[in-house]
């Protein structure tokens, strides 16, 4: 009697950092390294080294420069099949952060968000969530979140008296789950005065969605203006009195709807 055995799963020699690069393509890097001068500035440590090695750090949720660099030379030899990536040290690592063009950056971003739907139809799709398709609009979701960092190297993000933190705001689209606007500041900064840079290229008829923490008149009735719908929370310090009440009691989902006049200091031309 012969004994039935199962087939063991194939190892696949694909690292979760060879995925990511290979959406990459191969001719992308060296092109924004010469329109954005970057290619001038490297000798021994490439902008498409430069590039796995930024990649590679949350992926794997490094701490430091430290882990990073010791990380990517223990695995030196599988980091080589990369189109020739090296490990970089950690002086030319750090010296390439402070002083390469982040514009690189950012462009391979656009550039490969731009390229991924020619590769895979699917991507960024018309997915929508279940409570998103009763609208035929395009939904915008802006929101921001805290990124700590380490005071004693980045003292520009002084946050408080021990504490580093810089700001990234994001406006998201609902429909593909893909960010369409970032932007990354001081944590110090108020969050409403980056409201009207993240919804600058919103189009008429679309919505926009935000907390009360983005909540600046000027910008919602610019928004009101452009013939953007938008949606969010008063502030719980708001001074208004309700001019004349626009329904009586409950209309389906719409609890209350007034229309309603600013009060105090703030309400004066």
């Amino acid at each position: 009697m012969k004994r039935k055995t199962t087939a063991k799963p194939t190892a696949s020699k694909c690292s979760l950092l060879r995925q990511v690069c290979n959406f990459i393509p191969p001719h992308l890097v060296p092109k924004l390294a010469r329109e954005t001068g970057v290619e001038k500035q490297w000798r021994d440590f490439s902008p498409w080294s430069h590039v796995v090695s930024l990649l590679y750090a949350p992926i794997t949720h490094s701490l430091g420069l430290n882990d990073v660099c010791a990380a990517l030379w223990l695995h030196s030899g599988p980091l080589s099949a990369l189109r020739g990536a090296t490990p970089p040290p950690k002086n030319p690592l750090s010296h390439a952060n402070r002083t390469r063009d982040p514009q690189l950056a950012e462009q391979l971003f656009w550039a490969v968000l731009d390229h991924l739907p020619t590769v895979q139809p699917a991507f960024g799709g018309n997915r929508r969530p279940k409570f998103a398709f009763r609208f035929k609009r395009l939904i915008h979701v802006v929101d921001a979140t805290t990124i700590q960092l380490m005071a004693r190297s980045l003292n520009w993000v002084n946050h408080r008296r021990r504490k580093a933190a810089a700001q990234c705001h994001v406006r998201l689209n609902l429909q593909s789950f893909l960010p369409r606007c970032a932007i990354v500041d001081t944590a110090a900064e108020q969050d409403n005065v980056r409201a009207s840079e993240l919804c600058a290229n919103v189009q008429a008829g679309e919505i926009v969605i935000f907390d009360k923490v983005y909540v600046d008149f000027a910008h919602l009735a610019d928004l009101s203006l452009r013939g953007v719908f938008w949606g969010t929370r008063a502030k719980d310090n708001v001074q208004c009195r309700v001019v004349r009440k626009l329904q009586d009691g409950t209309c389906g989902n719409i609890v209350r709807a007034d229309l309603i006049a600013r009060t105090g200091p703030a309400a004066q031309p």
